[in-house]
């Protein structure tokens, strides 16, 4: 299925992007999520106003993906959140739960939607993250989650 994508999805492309997936993978997880729309002659419109966008919100240059990765790394990020006693959370920690933690510690606006966190964070610890800032650059952030 030809779909146009809304969102940077990881492994596949960034917005503005017209890929080729498998029909379930669009229809069950693409679509309904908002990251894609179907491809339709219409929808070619779409796609230049979707780069535009791109443009305007994206990291442009990699000196600025690797200043900002620097001051990423560079920032102690502590995550409060309510558990047991056993050390494991009631829920988990988000991606938007992360970039308002690393706001709130001092370190530059991220958008949510570029922090890859691999497995849910369920227990409290140090946990280490990925930033994608730009197609080349992703900064490692290491998280502190502590108990409310």
């Amino acid at each position: 299925m030809k779909i146009i994508l809304t969102h940077e999805v990881s492994g596949l492309g960034a917005a503005g992007d017209v890929v080729d997936v498998k029909d379930g993978y669009a229809r069950n997880y693409l679509i309904p999520r908002n990251f894609a729309i179907r491809w339709t002659k219409g929808g070619e419109k779409d796609v230049e106003q979707i780069r535009r966008a791109r443009k305007i919100h994206e990291i442009q240059t990699i000196e600025q993906a690797n200043e900002i990765k620097a001051r990423l790394e560079g920032v102690k990020v502590r995550l409060a959140v309510r558990s047991g006693d056993a050390g494991r959370l009631f829920g988990s920690v988000t991606p938007a739960d992360v970039a308002s933690a690393i706001k709130a510690s001092g370190g530059p606006d991220v958008d949510k939607r570029r922090i890859e966190l691999g497995s849910p964070i369920k227990t409290l610890g140090a946990h280490e993250t990925s930033v994608r800032l730009h197609p080349e650059v992703a900064a490692k952030v290491n998280i502190e989650v502590v108990a409310a």
